[in-house]
C-alpha cells in the first residue's frame, strides 16, 4: 500500500498495456477504422483501476507514479452515442472549472451524476435491460418447444 503523498506532489499515471475490456468494446469497424486512419477518435466511457505504485516507499527518491488499468469499457457505436458521451464529458469539465477542480488531485466536484442522468434519459435502465433479457429468454424458450 502506498504511502501518503507530499501535499505538492502529484502522482505520473499512466496506463497499463492490458486493453482488453476497450478492444471487446470496439466494433470490428472502429478496430479497423482506427487502424486505416491514424488521428481517428472514438468515445468510450471507461473506469480505470490502480494496480500498481511505483516510487512511493520511504526514502525512495523517484517520482510517484501509479500504473491504471481499463476494467470495464464502454464505446459510442454511433454518432448519436458520441454526441452523447462529448455532451457528458463538456458538461464534467464545465462542472470542474466552476468547482475550481480543474487541477485538484481527487475525484473534484460530485455534479456528475446529474450530468449522467440527464445524458443518459434516453437509454435504457438497468431494470428494463433486465426485462428485455427475460423477454428474449422466453422467446427463445418458446421456438425450441
Amino acid at each position: 500500500m502506498p504511502h501518503e503523498i507530499e501535499p505538492g506532489k502529484l502522482p505520473e499515471v499512466k496506463v497499463d498495456g492490458n486493453a482488453a475490456w476497450l478492444q471487446a468494446a470496439l466494433t470490428a469497424e472502429q478496430r479497423r477504422g482506427l487502424w486505416q486512419h491514424p488521428g481517428t477518435s472514438v468515445f468510450a466511457v471507461v473506469e480505470l483501476t490502480a494496480k500498481s505504485f511505483v516510487g512511493h516507499a520511504e526514502g525512495e527518491d523517484k517520482d510517484p507514479v501509479v500504473k491504471v488499468r481499463i476494467t470495464i469499457a464502454e464505446v459510442a457505436q454511433d454518432d448519436r452515442q458520441a454526441q452523447l458521451v462529448a455532451d457528458v464529458m463538456r458538461a464534467m469539465m464545465r462542472r470542474r472549472r466552476m468547482d475550481g477542480t480543474l487541477d485538484e488531485l481527487g475525484p473534484g466536484g460530485r455534479d456528475v451524476e446529474a450530468a449522467v442522468a440527464e445524458a443518459l434519459a434516453h437509454h435504457p435502465t438497468e431494470h428494463a435491460f433486465e426485462a428485455y433479457e427475460q423477454r428474449r429468454r422466453g422467446a427463445s424458450r418458446v421456438e425450441r418447444h
